[in-house]
């Protein structure tokens, strides 16, 4: 059996760590607890986000696209120790969604799964410990907002994996995209496949460390 399939396996045979049922915060007061506890809590962790996680820049920009189109079935792939899925859960704990993320290596797994309740918004997550090459293909959707920073040679397969389950009006957004730079190569490839769809929209974020933004327009 190879790793990849052993992770596969892992994956279907034990419960996601968190429950499924979305969650929503009706009472204001709750919806101002939370806020102040993913507050505080990314603010004692400011600057100390390696392995391979997000400047709070792009999560911040994560947050601002979920909330202002209202989306809630999100997907991300590669949660790392999980600063984005945390930006990505306080936006769709504000909309009533939920996040699927998934990491491959078990030991940010586990650090994501700690932080996501230090911050308060496990309740908005379901954490996959896989390999995305199985898991993402595997997941029926639709989702209407999905992030990428997992495997930069795979961006185009999960893309097109990821397409068929994305709504209209739904968002791809990549990181580590950018028209210069060490990330030439596979940006241009990336950046050539979604330009090459008459029905989607594409353009560059460049506050953080590069982010193509993605939108489907239409169905075809």
């Amino acid at each position: 059996m190879t790793k990849r399939m052993l992770y596969l396996v892992t994956w279907l045979l034990i419960p996601a760590a968190w429950p499924m049922n979305p969650v929503t915060l009706q009472d204001p007061r709750a919806a101002g607890t939370l806020d102040a506890q993913v507050r505080k809590f990314l603010g004692s962790r400011r600057g100390t986000w390696n392995d391979l996680n997000v400047p709070e820049a792009d999560g911040q920009k994560l947050h601002d696209i979920i909330v202002e189109h209202k989306y809630k079935s999100a997907l991300e792939i590669g949660t790392s120790t999980g600063h984005s899925g945390i930006w990505i859960a306080w936006a769709l704990a504000k909309t009533g969604g939920k996040l699927v993320t998934v990491e491959i290596d078990r030991d940010r797994h586990q650090r994501a799964l700690e932080n996501f309740q230090a911050a308060g918004v496990a309740g908005f997550i379901d954490a996959i410990l896989g390999d995305a090459h199985d898991v993402v293909p595997s997941l029926k959707g639709p989702f209407d907002f999905v992030f990428c920073d997992a495997d930069k040679d795979w961006y185009n397969n999960y893309f097109e994996a990821v397409l068929p389950k994305l709504g209209v009006g739904g968002c791809f957004a990549a990181h580590n995209i950018s028209e210069r730079g060490w990330e030439a190569g596979y940006s241009r490839r990336f950046l050539q496949l979604v330009r090459n769809y008459s029905y989607l929209e594409t353009t560059l974020f460049t506050g953080g460390a590069g982010m193509s933004i993605t939108y489907r327009k239409a169905s075809k």
